[in-house]
């Protein structure tokens, strides 16, 4: 088993990916994120969600896992498939902060959402064989509507924090995927929507979890249009103000504790997590 550093987002990948980490028994102690610099909501990055980027200090203290954060500096230089070290790349910039967390830890392994994108799961394998690190991306080529039908049942409460494409608007940011699941299907029929954003279709943020030991409540955003394209208009959502709500007990618990408590529940043995 291996002690993890997880790149997070604040969306359902990564912080799925935590979740399937610790099912692992794999022991999650820090959490990495790439931020924009500041009063850029929306980055033109090919690795990392910008939108968001202010409440991924709020995931840290609802999983209760240190978070390490650097800026991003650096912009996709080299945008072939393959990745070799570019200077000035936003990869670089995760070079970096990987390389400061596993002098401050004893980190082994380096935990990733990635499904689909070769092209981030190959950056994120060369920044690991440098440092000497395994990279583990649990989510692998899973089938996207499975997969996301199987976050929404383990409970991960997925906000759509950003569209992007064909059949989706502003009136989409804000709602559950729970309640989109059928609207994603429609429109990968007919346009071939990745069901998981795995385009860049929509970003989201997660604001409950059975590892949350706290609910991030938003309590103020405005919904911003970055992009006027009529076929699909780019728009995210803006965070004003963003508060925990305690979820009684679950806050003094490890990782481990909060997911054992939850499948207990699913197997009956407890009441499933509920706020």
């Amino acid at each position: 088993m291996h002690k993890v550093v997880a790149l997070v987002s604040g969306g359902k990948d990564s912080t799925y990916t935590i979740h399937q980490c610790v099912s692992a028994g794999h022991d999650v102690v820090a959490l990495a994120h790439l931020k924009p610099p500041p009063n850029k909501e929306e980055l033109d990055s090919y690795m990392y969600q910008s939108v968001g980027s202010n409440v991924v200090e709020f995931v840290s203290r609802a999983l209760g896992v240190k978070l390490y954060e650097r800026e991003i500096s650096g912009t996709p230089v080299a945008q072939d498939l393959g990745y070799e070290r570019t200077e000035n790349d936003e990869v670089e910039d995760l070079y970096e902060l990987l390389s400061e967390i596993k002098k401050e830890t004893q980190i082994t392994a380096v935990c990733s959402g990635a499904i689909f994108s070769t092209y981030q799961k190959n950056r994120v394998e060369e920044v690991c064989a440098r440092l000497g690190l395994v990279s583990i991306a649990p989510l692998w080529e899973r089938e996207q509507e499975t997969l996301l039908q199987e976050m929404i049942d383990t409970q991960l409460q997925i906000r759509i924090i950003k569209v992007a494409s064909i059949g989706l608007g502003k009136s989409h940011v804000g709602q559950q995927a729970s309640d989109l699941l059928p609207h994603f299907s429609s429109i990968n029929q007919k346009f071939g929507f990745n069901v998981c954003g795995e385009g860049g279709e929509y970003e989201s943020l997660v604001t409950d979890c059975p590892l949350f030991g706290y609910t991030i409540q938003i309590d103020s955003s405005e919904k911003v249009c970055h992009s006027h394209d009529d076929m699909a208009p780019v728009w995210y959502e803006k965070f004003e103000n963003v508060s925990l709500v305690e979820k009684p007990m679950l806050e003094k618990m490890n990782l481990r504790e909060r997911l054992d408590l939850y499948v207990d529940g699913v197997r009956g043995n407890l009441p499933v997590l509920s706020h």
